[in-house]
């Protein structure tokens, strides 16, 4: 019996050259390696420019997101990793505080897409981070171009931000404008 049916969004097209950084961790590397060649592959069908950095385990690719934004000029970042659950609540841990980390960044409008694998069993990892099969690094490569256009779409917005002369000389004058 087949799975259900998922929609997949048209990737954006771009005016202006994207740049994404890759973070990934290679604590599996098989695994990591099936998802960067996913996300990369995804990202080029754009013509978007990418770099990869990699980062000891799943904990450590929202920090090094948060420096990357800080001290880099990255458009957006594609979140790369595999935890596998064990014998103890570590896996807990790892899977609930780096997604909360990320989802924290990106509610300060970074552009990330999440590919953090959490899973029961290295089975389930391998399939998912295959680019054959589910290609979850292709995917969170996707979800970070789409919120990349999105930023760009808003970003450019011709509306006034803060205040505008006008506003700033009526309040200088209690109001009231003389001609």
């Amino acid at each position: 019996m087949a799975g259900p049916s998922h929609y997949i969004m048209p990737l954006p097209e771009f005016e202006k050259p994207v740049k994404i950084l890759i973070v990934a961790s290679p604590y599996y590397k098989d695994i990591s390696d099936n998802q960067i060649a996913g996300a990369k592959a995804e990202i080029e069908k754009t013509g978007a420019a990418w770099e990869i950095v990699e980062v000891p385990g799943a904990l450590e690719i929202p920090t090094a997101i948060g420096i990357a934004e800080r001290l880099s000029n990255f458009d957006g970042y594609v979140a790369l990793g595999c935890v596998i659950r064990g014998e103890t609540t570590h896996y807990d841990t790892v899977c609930n505080d780096s997604s909360r980390a990320i989802q924290l960044l990106g509610l300060q409008g970074v552009c990330i897409g999440n590919g953090i694998l959490t899973v029961e069993n290295r089975d389930q990892a391998v399939v998912r981070a295959d680019p054959a099969q589910m290609n979850k690094g292709g995917g969170a490569a996707a979800a970070a171009l789409h919120l990349i256009a999105l930023a760009r779409k808003w970003g450019e917005s011709d509306k006034p931000v803060g205040f505008t002369q006008e506003i700033l000389l009526a309040g200088n004058t209690g109001g009231k404008t003389s001609a």
